[in-house]
């Protein structure tokens, strides 16, 4: 029952499941196929079914639901995607479950999302047949199961309530938000969160800490508007110092694992440089780092809102290297001139690096995409699942 919308942009290679779960996966690969391009009408069934047979689950989600179901279905991509790969699933399904603490879920929401999913999908299916039903079955119950241990056995607050401290609106569509939580939240440089601000209850948006955890706690986020945002418009164009937002569990696994040794490469597209901000401002209090090329992109000059920053700490770290890219201002001097995945594989392979990338689904897609065709192996590249406000 994810309130927030996944997207993975590339799935990786899978290894050969065992038969009968191969039999599974693909029932439930090819069941979900047809009824894909009615997604909208399935996730309306859906919410439809979950609202009568649970009326409270309703107070759970926002009043306004058009956002919501979309979200459902991006979320069901993912996992489809992820079905035969228990090794990314699992860490991803119980990254959900302690998520899904923040909206109040308890066991009985989970049983009456299960029936109302396999009666949402049964409706719109033309080869629905028991043997589909129980793949489906068994799959949203070990789903379930997963996301319920993980909830049960974390610790840590559900939320954390969070004063915006210092909000500065950078352009139109662009501002940067600092905010002082109540208590310590337990990130590592380079996860994301999920944020609820008053503006929009009950609506939460994942964003990334584009600082590395302080003594203090603070957490800056940078935030551009989106179109039909209704979060972003709404932190971009109406936060206010003094606000309190509510922060949920720290997800996701960019970051850098020193203990490798490994150099680094970093593809941020607009806002995607907030966490590899974070990963640099933690390097950058140790004494020796790997090297680190950083390839900035974004349209035009104003998109590039943090190269002055960036250069700044390049000019005292000299393990950092910062690239800035320009899709559609060739003119400038001292920028390389394409897209990111252009300029990335214009450079090389890669071969040797620990790959992050962040920025928008599209722009993953076609970064990892090309990096692959250009020969950089998929098991150093990292990006998180994204969502869309």
């Amino acid at each position: 029952m994810t309130a927030n919308a996944v997207l993975s942009p590339v799935p990786p290679p899978r290894r050969e499941p065992p038969s009968g779960v191969s039999a599974m996966v693909r029932m439930i690969r090819e069941s979900f196929a047809a009824v894909e391009p009615r997604a909208d009408e399935v996730a309306k069934f859906f919410y439809g079914m979950l609202f009568s047979i649970a009326p409270n689950t309703r107070e759970l989600f926002p009043v306004n639901m058009e956002v919501q179901r979309s979200r459902l279905l991006r979320a069901l991509v993912h996992v489809v995607q992820m079905v035969d790969r228990p090794d990314d699933l699992i860490p991803f399904l119980r990254q959900l479950g302690r998520d899904h603490r923040k909206f109040g879920v308890v066991a009985q929401h989970y049983e009456a999302v299960g029936t109302a999913l396999l009666a949402a999908i049964k409706k719109f299916s033309d080869s629905w047949t028991p043997a589909v039903e129980r793949s489906w079955a068994e799959a949203y119950a070990i789903m379930a199961r997963t996301m319920q241990e993980a909830a049960a056995s974390d610790e840590n607050p559900a939320w954390w309530p969070a004063q915006v401290v210092d909000h500065q609106r950078l352009s139109w569509d662009l501002a940067v938000i600092r905010l002082q939580p109540e208590y310590q939240v337990p990130y590592r440089p380079g996860q994301y969160v999920s944020v609820e601000v008053p503006q929009r209850p009950r609506l939460w948006r994942y964003l990334s800490p584009a600082n590395a955890p302080r003594e203090d706690g603070v957490i800056e986020f940078h935030v551009r508007s989106v179109t039909d945002g209704w979060v972003s418009r709404a932190i971009v164009g109406h936060s206010r110092v003094g606000d309190v937002w509510r922060v949920g569990p720290p997800m996701g696994r960019l970051g850098y694992d020193r203990r490798t040794g490994h150099d680094l490469l970093m593809v941020a597209g607009g806002t995607g440089v907030a966490p590899m901000r974070s990963i640099l401002d933690d390097m950058a209090q140790w004494g020796e780092n790997p090297r680190v090329h950083l390839f900035v992109g974004g349209r035009s000059r104003e998109d590039l809102y943090d190269l002055e920053n960036l250069q700044r700490i390049a000019m005292g770290n000299p393990w950092l290297t910062v690239v800035p890219v320009l899709e559609n201002e060739r003119g400038v001097v001292g920028a390389e001139h394409g897209t990111l995945a252009d300029v990335v594989t214009r450079y090389g392979a890669w071969a040797d690096r620990d790959v992050l990338v962040c920025g928008s689904p599209a722009m993953i897609r076609a970064t990892v995409s090309r990096m692959l065709v250009a020969g950089t192996p998929l098991d150093r590249i990292r990006y998180d699942p994204f969502t869309l406000d």
